[in-house]
């Protein structure tokens, strides 16, 4: 409902917004209409000069960024670029002297941020038509316009959301947004190892990095779809592996009768305070084909003569990556669950028992129904989060073993751990940038999907 209503009253502003700017053109006097060309000009004619100023600097401000800047840049964003660098001998010194040329990284990152900035200079541009039609209204309504002093204590009273929202949100524009959009339209361009600035341009090809990935290329095909299978399988294993082990491992500590309970939590707990990296390079030397563990295997029990190869066979680096992430794991969710366990009220256990109900039906029909009715939400996360896995991989196995079957990745990569190959083995920020953008529709999909189809969200009443 509140979100009905803040989507409601959203559209309701920027339809009186379009409404204001209209009856300002229609019914506008002078000083209103020159609004339309002279920022400020309504206020600083109707005695709010330090308003009207403002505005007035802010249109002069944008235009010489416009004319000395943002232009240049913007011109050649349909090319991104046209001149290369080029090498001249010069007989007198007899050196080669380069030619600055284009530079297809600046036209693109400074033509995005110049839209950007036209767009807020456009909503300060119908803040100030707005303010000298409000203005025009109040005095012909007799009433006395607000001063500079009262538009600025109206900041920290009925404006208070925009005071302290306002830095966050253009914090948020500058590292977050902007990027972002520059980074999603690298795949749609050729930059890559050949086409690297200054020394060469890169250029628009379209949807070609998408079609090489899904039928134009086939190596690329077969390694995206290959490991987006494994990246889904290594996602489900590591999410519910870990959350069936961690749920079991703290109902034995929680049940009645185990002695030293805070004992056996304060053991598990102590894997997290190892950092996770440390535990995987250990694990990935113990585990290595000459590493302790088949040493002690061959040599000393000499129970096989040929080392097992944990992490160099394809098929068992995967289930070893699989296992070794349940050590790291399982004390997480131990913790988590172990909360959520001591808040179900011991009244039904005791009317199940009281019914007859056995362990298995008790934790069958109340325990797991609980569980994951709470912890849905978790659930979604963490599968999504195992999806960007990055270290799990990268610090155990590196991705390897590697294939020539694959186009830049080893058989345990995740889509993730590719991108990152290709962005900093390979410098082909065009490709990674377009898995890059199949990995967020990927995730964002099923997060959907799920969280709107699990009990959480379908009985979120019943449960409060």
């Amino acid at each position: 409902m509140a979100e009905k209503h803040v989507k409601r009253k959203f559209s309701t502003s920027i339809k009186e917004s379009f409404s204001d700017i209209g009856n300002a053109f229609v019914h506008g006097d002078y000083k209103t209409k020159l609004s339309f060309i002279v920022m400020g000009f309504g206020c600083i004619t109707r005695k709010q000069f330090i308003k009207g100023l403002l505005y007035l600097l802010l249109e002069i401000a944008y235009i010489l960024y416009f004319i000395c800047f943002g232009w240049n840049y913007l011109k050649n964003f349909n090319s991104l670029g046209t001149n290369v660098l080029n090498k001249v001998w010069d007989e007198s010194q007899q050196i080669y002297i380069n030619t600055p040329g284009d530079n297809s990284m600046l036209i693109l990152l400074f033509s995005i941020m110049t839209i950007f900035i036209s767009i807020g200079f456009l909503f300060t541009y119908f803040s100030n038509i707005r303010s000298a039609y409000y203005s025009q209204l109040l005095l012909k309504e007799g009433k006395k316009l607000p001063t500079f002093k009262d538009d600025f204590k109206s900041l920290f009273n009925e404006k208070f959301h925009i005071t302290l929202l306002s830095l966050p949100a253009l914090g948020a524009i500058v590292f977050t947004i902007l990027p972002l959009i520059f980074m999603i339209l690298i795949a749609f361009t050729n930059f890559d190892r050949a086409h690297q600035p200054p020394g060469n341009l890169f250029t628009w090809v379209g949807f070609n990095n998408f079609k090489d990935i899904f039928w134009q290329n086939p190596q690329k095909s077969h390694t995206f779809s290959s490991l987006l299978s494994w990246t889904l399988v290594w996602a489900f294993f590591a999410t519910f592996s870990n959350y069936i082990f961690g749920m079991i491992l703290a109902l034995m500590i929680n049940k009645k009768g185990i002695k030293l309970k805070k004992m056996w939590r304060t053991i598990f707990v102590t894997t997290i305070a190892v950092p996770s990296f440390v535990t995987l390079l250990l694990m990935s030397k113990i585990l290595n084909d000459l590493g302790p563990l088949n040493v002690i295997l061959i040599e000393e029990l000499k129970w096989i003569k040929e080392p097992i190869h944990f992490l160099t066979d394809g098929n068992l680096a995967r289930i070893t990556v699989i296992v070794v992430n349940l050590w790291i794991g399982i004390p997480y969710t131990m913790l988590i669950t172990t909360g959520i366990l001591m808040n179900i009220p011991e009244d039904i256990y005791e009317s199940a028992r009281i019914d007859g109900a056995g362990p298995f039906k008790i934790f069958s029909k109340i325990t797991f129904p609980y569980m994951i009715f709470v912890t849905t939400p978790y659930l979604i996360t963490q599968f999504i989060a195992n999806i960007n896995n990055f270290n799990v991989i990268y610090f155990l196995t590196g991705g390897d073993p590697k294939t020539l079957d694959y186009f830049q990745a080893g058989k345990t990569d995740l889509l993730v751990t590719w991108l990152y190959k290709l962005t900093v083995n390979d410098q082909n920020y065009s490709l990674a940038s377009t898995i890059g953008i199949l990995v967020f529709v990927i995730s964002a999909i099923i997060s959907l999907i799920t969280y709107n189809l699990s009990s959480s969200t379908k009985k979120e009443e019943q449960f409060q």
